[in-house]
This record gives structure tokens, sequence and C-alpha cells, in this order.
């Protein structure tokens, strides 16, 4: 039986690589940067399935053929608001993702940001790599306590459910949820948590906001100068979302004018290129999108790829199908 052809558009755990290799005639882009808009028209011409990540982006120009071939986009992510997925559904072509594996660690992530951001922990590794710290003294580098804290939560899916057990079990932290849709009782009983009315209710009542929302157009910029100016004077913002859900220029000037207390990002509009005025500054912790980078996430995102790219090829429905 001929292998079904796939291509992998970036460099995946080698266990993953692996299989796909055994199972698949696959292509690995072992230059692992990101495809250009004409080779992903190309690719759809050529391969029965591609299987992208959460850097590529394929929008309207990229499917603007006809006829391809690609019936399967099996991305690698839980976020999927890079593929123009009108245009996929118009191709007949189904996209799945790879949601559940990667709530622990991306949790994790938000967590350590934000006490990172309390604590004025990247001010202070700055002082002693450059050499600057001259001892202990009462009142250097002087932080803001997290636990008992109310963390507010933008978006409350599994990511921010795994936030809000850690904040309140670990932290002894006050949960106030946003979420699009009402959350059921039971499932905020687990956190004592309580749901905002609407984004505009939970910002002023929050010491930290964490966000844990889709991306996308429905989403830009849902974070601005007006909700920052809502925020309490000494809150922190935390992103392990989107980076398009917060106007950086309007964070920046937040910062700068030190109407919040400071922010952690680990996403960036228009990543990985970052605006000077961010790098620039001393209120802003910053990652570069390690959201789920461990070991064990990202070779149970992989594998969780591959059982969608097996079932659809077998016939069926794939598990994580979203479209």
């Amino acid at each position: 039986m001929i292998k079904p052809k796939v291509l992998v558009t970036r460099r995946w755990p080698a266990a993953v690589e692996a299989q796909l290799s055994e199972k698949f005639d696959v292509v690995f882009n072992r230059g692992d940067v990101p495809l250009m808009t004409h080779e992903f028209r190309q690719a759809f011409l050529d391969y029965d399935a591609v299987l992208p990540t959460v850097t590529d982006k394929i929008g309207v120009d990229a499917l603007e053929l006809s006829d391809p071939r690609t019936k399967l986009l099996a991305n690698y992510g839980v976020g999927y608001t890079h593929i123009d997925m009108p245009s996929a559904q118009a191709h007949g072509m189904t996209v799945t993702n790879t949601p559940d594996v990667l709530s622990e660690c991306t949790a994790d992530l938000a967590m350590t940001l934000m006490l990172m951001a309390a604590r004025r922990a990247g001010e202070g590794e700055r002082e002693v790599r450059e050499g600057r710290w001259s001892g202990w003294r009462p009142t250097h580098l002087v932080g803001t306590k997290v636990s008992g804290k109310t963390l507010g939560i933008v978006g409350f899916g599994r990511i921010g459910q795994e936030m809000a057990r850690r904040a309140h079990h670990g932290f002894g932290m006050d949960i106030v949820v946003h979420n699009r849709s009402r959350v059921a009782p039971e499932i905020l009983a687990r956190y004592n948590a309580v749901q905002a009315e609407d984004l505009d209710d939970l910002l002023p009542r929050s010491d930290f906001v964490s966000l844990h929302c889709p991306g996308g157009a429905e989403n830009r910029h849902l974070i601005n100068s007006r909700r920052l100016d809502l925020m309490r004077p000494g809150a922190f913002l935390i992103n392990t979302a989107r980076g398009e859900v917060i106007n950086e220029h309007d964070l920046v000037q937040a910062l700068t004018f030190k109407t919040i207390g400071g922010a952690a990002l680990d996403v960036f509009d228009g990543e990985p290129k970052i605006a000077q005025s961010l790098l620039d500054s001393d209120h802003l912790v910053m990652l570069p999108h390690l959201g789920s980078a461990t070991a064990e996430a990202r070779e149970e995102m992989g594998f969780r790829a591959l059982n969608n790219l097996e079932a659809f090829f077998n016939g069926e429905t794939p598990p994580d199908r979203v479209n």
C-alpha cells in the first residue's frame, strides 16, 4: 500500500519524527524556519497532509489555489487562528489540533511569569549578571506578595483551569474568571472561583490578570488602553495566550506611566519580532514563547498530531478535529 505523503513544516521531537517516518512518506523541513506563502501553495499541491505549527501563517493567499491535494492540516498546537479556516473548509480540508497535553505546562509557565513579575526577578537577574549588585539592603528591588491576592483569569478552558488550580490551592489566591460562556458551578467550586459579569468587571477586582483566551480577529487588542485603565494601579498583566490579544503600544504606555504594576509576556504580536519599546521596559518580563516547552509536552503534542493523522487516513474521524 502506498503511504500518504506528509510534510512536517518544522522539526519535531526525535521520537515523534521516527514514528512519522515509519508510518508515512514524510518530508521534514530540516531548515526549521517558517515556510513562505508560495511554499505552502506548492505543498498543498504536492502532499496529502501538511503538519503546521502556530508559527506558520496559512492565510487566504496560501490557500488561493484550485484542487489542492492536501486534505488534512494536522496542527501541532492548540490554537489554530494562524490558519484561514473558511479557505481550508472551502477546499474540504480537515483541521485538527493538540488539546489537553500542554495545559499543565503552559499553566506552569504562566505561574512562573506571574512570580517573576511580582518579585522583579528579571530586573534582579540582569543586575547580578551585569555586575551591578552591591549587596542586600532593605529597600532593594522590593516586589509584590502573590499569596492571598486576587487572580483574574481571562478564558477558563483547560489552561485557565490549571492556572486556577495552582494559584488557589498552591498560593491561596482568590479566583475571578471571565469566560465567553457560563462556567458550570461545580467547576468554579473546585477553585472557590466566581465568574465576573464581563471583562470590565474582572479587571478592577484583580491584583493579577492572566490571559488564557483564544487569539484571532475576535480577540485582537482585547486588552487596550481603556481596559488597562480599568486595572488596579499596582496590578500585573500576564499573557501566555496569543500576542495579538494585547495592544502592545497601549501596554507600553501603561508601563511607562506606571498606571499598572508590571507585565509578563510569553507571546508577542508579530513574533519573533518584538517592538523596541517593549525591550526597553524594565517593568516587563519577557520569554520566547515557552508555554509548552517541556520535553514531555512537546512529545505528547507530536504523538497527538500523529494520532489524528493515522485516524484520518484510516477513514476515521480524527479525535481532535476542529472543523
